[in-house]
């Protein structure tokens, strides 16, 4: 366990790059939110299809 005396080392000279480079996150990111939102919309469908097959049609 760390303690609040530890330093922590912080680079001060940080440089970024300006090449193809900086263009990957960025298509990572939204292939990762395309993703996600397939996801989100299967789970959304199970929870819509249990709910229907639940239902009381007798009412």
């Amino acid at each position: 366990m760390s303690t609040a005396k530890d330093e922590i080392e912080i680079e001060d000279e940080f440089v970024a790059d300006d090449g193809e480079e900086s263009d990957a996150p960025v298509e990572n990111a939204k292939t990762n939110l395309t993703k996600r939102r397939i996801i989100d919309n299967y789970l959304e469908e199970r929870r819509l299809q249990k709910q229907l097959n639940d239902y009381d049609f007798d009412l």
